[in-house]
């Protein structure tokens, strides 16, 4: 049950939790805590509970109104982000990042800006120290989709520069998770 990944009614709960208890300084969605832990499971060490479960509340842990909401979602983000740490390692190519998706113009596109704030509050949390230049290359190409106004897409959006930067953000992680697995090793 720990490393079982989650389903929608899952995921449901953790919103519905992060909306919850969430202010402007916490993770508000589930692509956002998506990121947040594939950056921790993905860094150069291990990120202790303690450090991780107030990053998500922008560093303050909220005033719960049960024990037992307190523990489902602890219990679930643990699996959710078991579950990312087994997929990356077993099947990094087939790695998936949690994106919202919107109808825009008749087609959908992915969203990535709130995974990449995610991610970013990872890297963040897990005091990620100055990468070498090609895995600092692949860090910009996540950070700069974070810095996209994705909450209101602008009629004249360029959809196809739009796509290619998306595109890039998967393959990026999968590399850093590589650069780091390799560090931890060696």
């Amino acid at each position: 049950m720990q490393n079982s990944p989650l389903d929608a009614y899952d995921f449901e709960i953790i919103e519905d939790t992060l909306l919850r208890y969430g202010d402007d300084h916490s993770v508000l969605n589930p692509s956002e805590l998506d990121g947040y832990f594939t950056a921790l499971v993905s860094g150069p060490a291990p990120v202790d509970i303690a450090d991780w479960f107030p990053g998500i509340w922008g560093g303050q842990n909220p005033e719960w109104e049960s024990s037992e909401e307190c523990e489902q979602f602890i219990d679930l983000t643990v699996r959710h982000m078991n579950a990312l740490a087994i997929q990356l390692a077993d099947d990094a190519r087939g790695f998936k990042a949690f994106f919202e998706q919107t109808d825009y113009q008749g087609q959908v596109l992915a969203l990535a800006e709130e995974w990449c704030f995610g991610y970013l509050r990872g890297v963040a949390v897990g005091n990620w120290p100055e990468l070498p230049a090609p895995q600092a290359a692949e860090l910009e190409a996540i950070a700069c989709c974070a810095e996209q106004d994705n909450f209101e897409l602008p009629a004249d959006l360029d959809v196809a520069r739009h796509s290619q930067s998306v595109a890039a953000i998967e393959p990026a992680a999968r590399a850093l998770y590589a650069y780091w697995v390799t560090q931890r090793q060696g």
